[in-house]
């Protein structure tokens, strides 16, 4: 099967789509003072494992520094430790703590409660159709940026927040 081009208007309505939404669970949900960025950082740690900062900076995706920084607020609060690399003695990996993933089971539970709650207010083809595009939104979020876009900006969205 062939890809089609998708333009980038049509892509615009998905990018406002899931910025809503996004929006909308993290409101519900309750990440007291863990940064979004931090969450992605401790979920990808419980994909992947035992990471460096410069692969977390890569599949968040962020700058180094900006995946240092959310690394260090993570670090001070005890959801992630530093450990060293086996394959380089020189370089460190960070991996979750126990406490790490319990913060992030909590919130995840709590904002798939809420998705849950609002999945079950549109016709169950529909909800259906959402559960399987998961797995693609996924590899969406691994893909590399296309050369003509350039880096990836820091932060969570190119969309201001309210």
């Amino acid at each position: 099967m062939t890809a089609r081009t998708v333009g980038a208007e049509e892509a615009l309505d998905v990018v406002i789509a899931m910025h809503r939404l996004m929006r909308r669970l993290r409101r519900a949900g309750n990440t007291g003072a863990v940064h979004p960025t931090q969450l992605i950082v401790l979920a990808l740690l419980m994909q992947y494992g035992p990471l460096r900062v410069g692969e977390l900076a890569r599949r968040v995706p962020c700058s180094q520094p900006t995946a240092t920084t959310a690394v260090a607020g993570l670090l001070a609060a005890g959801f992630v430790d530093r450990e060293p690399d086996p394959t380089d003695g020189r370089a460190i990996r960070v991996a979750a703590t126990d406490a790490g993933r319990a913060i992030l089971q909590s919130f995840a539970h709590g904002e798939a409660e809420v998705l849950s709650a609002l999945m079950s207010a549109i016709p169950e083809e529909d909800a259906r159709l959402l559960l399987t595009a998961a797995p693609v939104l996924s590899t969406l979020a691994d893909l590399p940026a296309p050369p003509s876009l350039g880096p990836v900006p820091d932060g969570d969205s190119p969309l201001p927040h309210a």
